[in-house]
C-alpha cells in the first residue's frame, strides 16, 4: 500500500510539474477553488492517471508491439502522449476540472512527466533494495 501511494504521489508531482511548464496546453481548472480543492483534483488525476498506465497502457504496447520494434521504441512516447489524452478525456467524463488542449500538449506533458517521474523515483527510497 505504501509503494502505491508513493507511486500516485509521484504521478501528482509529475502532473502538477507539466501543467505548470505547459501553462496553457495542460490545466487544473481551479478558478475559484481552494488550494486543498487543487491538491484533491491532482490527487484524483494521478490515481486516474495511474489505472490508465496500469490497466491501458499494456494492452495498446502489446498490440502495437511491431511497430515498438520497427521504430526501435519511439512510437512508445506517442502511447504515452496518448494515455495521457485518454486520462484527460476520462476526467472530462467525470467532470475532474483536468484538460490536455491537443496531442501536441500531450507528447510534451508526458515527456515532462516520464522525465520528472525518474527523476523522483531515483531519488526516493525503494524497499526492494
Amino acid at each position: 500500500m505504501k509503494k502505491f501511494a508513493i507511486k500516485i504521489a509521484v504521478n501528482a508531482v509529475a502532473l502538477w510539474v507539466s501543467s505548470l511548464v505547459l501553462k496553457s496546453g495542460i490545466t487544473f481548472e481551479h478558478s475559484g477553488a481552494s488550494k486543498v480543492q487543487l491538491v484533491e483534483t491532482i490527487l484524483i488525476v494521478a490515481l486516474i492517471f495511474g489505472l490508465v498506465n496500469t490497466f491501458i497502457r499494456p494492452i495498446v504496447k502489446l498490440f502495437s508491439f511491431g511497430l515498438i520494434i520497427v521504430t526501435l521504441g519511439l512510437i512508445t512516447f506517442i502511447i504515452n502522449a496518448l494515455m495521457l489524452w485518454l486520462t484527460s478525456a476520462i476526467c472530462a467524463h467525470f467532470a475532474v476540472q483536468f484538460h490536455v488542449k491537443n496531442f501536441i500538449s500531450a507528447l510534451a506533458g508526458s515527456l515532462i512527466i516520464t522525465v520528472v517521474s525518474l527523476v523522483l523515483h531515483a531519488v526516493l527510497p525503494d524497499d526492494d533494495k
